[in-house]
């Protein structure tokens, strides 16, 4: 086996934690997410499946398509965890009716807010592709 096939299977793990996070977080405990959290929902999903077939197929492809994915979602869990610690102007939310993107009422492990841990995982995914497509560049 080869050690560069580790860097896409192990972001494909961060993806797979994420994904079924979030479902838990949503269908179990039934906390409805923010637009900005289903935002960042909407890049991650697709990153489980993606990433899965890139991981097992070897496809160099799948890694640069999840790429783009994980920088777009990165950019929005960047955003959302600077609106929560209020280094972006309230007059910036885009949340509508529903839950507030800046009173987040789940945290973790103490004081770790939903969207910091989002954050983490798009920038571990981010910096394994990243990785992966340095080593396999032709």
């Amino acid at each position: 086996m080869k050690m560069r096939w580790l860097f896409i299977l192990l972001a494909w793990l961060i993806s797979l934690v994420a994904t079924f996070g979030a479902l838990f977080i949503g269908e179990v405990m039934l906390m409805v997410p923010c637009q900005l959290c289903w935002y960042q929902r909407i890049f991650m999903f697709p990153l489980a499946i993606v990433l899965g077939i890139a991981a097992f197929a070897e496809d160099r492809r799948g890694a640069i398509y999840s790429l783009v994915l994980a920088l777009g979602g990165g950019a929005v869990a960047l955003y959302h965890s600077l609106l929560i610690e209020g280094w972006v102007p309230k007059t910036w939310v885009p949340c509508g009716p529903g839950p507030s993107c800046t009173d987040q009422k789940l945290v973790i492990l103490g004081n770790v807010q939903i969207p910091w841990l989002s954050l983490a995982a798009f920038v571990a995914i981010t910096a394994l592709l990243i990785t992966y497509l340095r080593k396999t560049r032709t």
